[in-house]
């Protein structure tokens, strides 16, 4: 009775094992961390917002007659809302790529405007970031 034969793998599986172990490293090295995504927070929030307030005329007549440039406005507070979205941000980290779960705003600005409320849920994978729901509530103005 022969005993069996110990044989080198083919070289096709041997491709297919080195691919997928250097794809892996690859997107665990290039896995965004969280100051990656607290920059991509303050840009999208600041997007939102714009959309939200400016573009929507959301704004009581006074404060449209006071802010000349309201997407300027916005636009300058990117870095300020990057740090907001950082503290209202949970991630959760799966090693080849992170999911990234943001929920800012709904506070009472003044007694009769209530902030829009944004969430904003994100898949971080090989250096980038794809949204994959955002929306936001209209607040309340009364």
């Amino acid at each position: 009775m022969s005993s069996p034969r110990w044989r080198w793998p083919s070289a096709t599986a041997t491709s297919a094992v080195l691919v997928l172990v250097g794809s892996s490293a690859a997107l665990f090295v290039t896995n965004p961390t969280r100051e990656d995504y607290r920059v991509f927070a303050g840009e999208t929030l600041a997007k939102l917002a714009t959309k939200e307030i400016c573009e929507r005329q959301t704004l009581p007549m006074v404060l449209q007659l006071w802010i000349s440039d309201c997407p300027r406005l916005i636009a300058d507070q990117e870095q300020a809302l990057a740090l907001l979205a950082d503290q209202f941000t949970r991630r959760w980290n799966l090693g080849l790529a992170s999911v990234y779960t943001t929920t800012v705003g709904g506070q009472n600005l003044l007694p009769a405007l209530r902030l829009p409320r944004y969430s904003v849920t994100s898949l971080g994978l090989a250096g980038q970031f794809l949204v994959l729901n955002a929306h936001s509530d209209a607040g309340k103005l009364e």
